[in-house]
């Protein structure tokens, strides 16, 4: 039982030490060629993504990198998947509902009030829609679909282990936003959201890089978002 105690002692502290650290997106010093080939990443990849709401472990690993450069925010994920479920289908389909992807939710102010989802599955299919929230928490929110991020790029690429994706998200088309309140990172600026990945596995999973304390409301509790910290 002492032992129990302690081990519950020490997730709850490794939880809150995950969930008060920046995701930091690291500076590149040169493009990086968006087709799901994450040979030519430099910059480190997370701790493994968790389950959203406990920070347990998963069953199939996920993990992520972030990057940036003057144009363009850059994200990799590299997932462990030996069951892939999904198809190729028409941009903006509900991926979510049926198939396993990755999913990136972020915004440029530290109090929440809307927020864009990008979302790519393994068979090049991506979605993006920006969410508009209508209560404080979110728990109220309207998913706004007419939403396209001009010159955003998204590739997946299937491999023996599972797939990987990438996203090049063009700042200029962000900046174009409107009420969006985005402008062009620099070093040292902070944005918040979070990097998350559902699994259809023999068990459901819904994975998360930084996990929410909150079972309420799924991947959409910005209030839990994390900062992202843009660095050298």
């Amino acid at each position: 039982m002492k032992y129990n105690i302690i081990a519950i002692i020490l997730l709850i502290f490794s939880v809150q030490h995950i969930k008060s650290q920046a995701i930091l997106i690291h500076k590149s010093k040169k493009p990086f060629l968006i087709d799901g080939d994450l040979s030519d990443w430099k910059t480190p990849f997370s701790q493994e993504f968790v389950i959203h709401n406990s920070g347990e472990k998963t069953t199939q690993s996920t993990v992520a990198s972030l990057s940036w450069d003057k144009n363009f925010l850059y994200i990799a994920y590299n997932c462990v998947d030996f069951e892939i479920i999904g198809k190729e289908r028409e941009k903006d389909a509900p991926l979510f509902e049926t198939d396993d992807l990755v999913e990136i939710f972020f915004s440029p102010t530290v109090e929440v009030k809307s927020y864009i989802e990008i979302g790519v599955n393994a068979f090049n299919t991506n979605y993006d829609l920006t969410i508009q929230c209508l209560a404080d928490d979110c728990s109220k929110r309207k998913p706004d679909l007419s939403l396209t991020i001009k010159g955003l790029q998204a590739a997946s690429k299937i491999n023996e282990f599972g797939y990987s994706v990438e996203i090049a998200i063009p700042f200029s088309s962000l900046n174009e936003i409107t009420n969006g309140n985005f402008k062009t990172p620099k070093i040292g600026t902070i944005w918040k959201g979070n990097l998350f990945r559902i699994d259809f596995g023999k068990t459901k999973e819904y994975q998360s890089l930084k996990p929410y304390q909150s079972k309420k409301h799924g991947f959409h509790q910005p209030v839990e978002f994390a900062k992202l910290k843009f660095v050298k």
